[in-house]
């Protein structure tokens, strides 16, 4: 069996909600109750829930990127501070790799595709030939290398979405996370891009932890789903366990609200 690469422990947040006069008590919303979750090295892991489940603040605090208020987070056995200074957690910026919602907001404009996909590696300090790795990892996308020299707009959403997937792997992570990565895009495109990911985690042999409202698309490309639920976990199994048996009423709603097409009378 795989080892635990990500262990999330009473992992908690909790934020101040807004007073309406300064003599208010002062409330707190909970994002995310008290949580633990192993994500095994190898594995791809869906994790699934209507908006404002959770889903998203659980994926900041792994990475790293919000504080929890309470619990712990260990990467390959090391502790994931994220009060510390950014520079003390480059390791697990070179072990992890991002993909989020909407291609364009997260391209800078500015800079062209070449140093939009470069920024990690010299970042992060990579050795190597950086214009090698971006022209070997834009082709590993399926965009041509010559790509590097032009600027997001000129790009369709499902293009810009490549380019931020090549940024996310340049450096050779060991997990790639996306955040929604399918949903800003259109049917055609969204099954282009599962593909990628696909082909990226396989011959990459990378751990994958993917946010996604499509329910589909989770079954279509993760071994292991997590559903969550007013920042609750409240069913984790193997996908298709979870999918076609599910424990939880909650799951079985979840399921019942895909979309459907009758088949057309005789």
């Amino acid at each position: 069996m795989a080892d635990v690469l990500i262990r999330a422990r009473g992992l908690e947040r909790r934020h101040a909600a807004p007073r309406a006069t300064p003599f208010e008590p002062r409330r707190e919303t909970v994002a995310l109750h008290p949580t633990d979750l192993d994500i095994r090295r190898g594995d791809a892991v869906g994790v699934i829930g209507e908006s404002g489940s959770g889903k998203s603040t659980l994926v900041r605090l792994l990475l790293g990127l919000d504080a929890p208020t309470a619990g712990t987070v260990e990467y390959d056995g090391r502790a994931v501070d994220a009060r510390a200074r950014a520079r003390s957690l480059h390791w697990l910026r070179r072990a992890t790799g991002v993909v989020f919602q909407d291609p364009y907001a997260s391209l800078d404009p500015r800079m062209s595709v070449g140093r939009i996909v470069a920024e990690p590696l010299w970042a992060l300090g990579v050795d190597g030939d950086h214009r090698a790795r971006v022209r070997e990892v834009l082709e590993e996308v399926g965009l041509e290398a010559g790509t590097a020299d032009r600027y997001p707009h000129e790009f369709s959403g499902g293009q810009r979405q490549r380019i931020a997937i090549a940024r996310a792997v340049a450096h050779r992570p060991e997990t790639l996370f996306g955040d929604e990565p399918l949903s800003a895009l259109d049917v055609t495109v969204r099954a282009q891009i599962l593909a990628l990911l696909a082909d990226l985690r396989a011959r990459e042999r990378m751990t994958l932890v993917l946010v996604s409202h499509d329910i589909g698309v989770v079954q279509s490309l993760c071994d292991t789903v997590v559903v969550m639920k007013d920042g609750r976990v409240v069913e984790h199994g193997p996908t298709p366990e979870v999918l076609l048996a599910p424990r939880e009423e909650y799951t079985r709603r979840l399921l019942a609200a895909i979309p459907t097409i009758d088949p057309p009378a005789a």
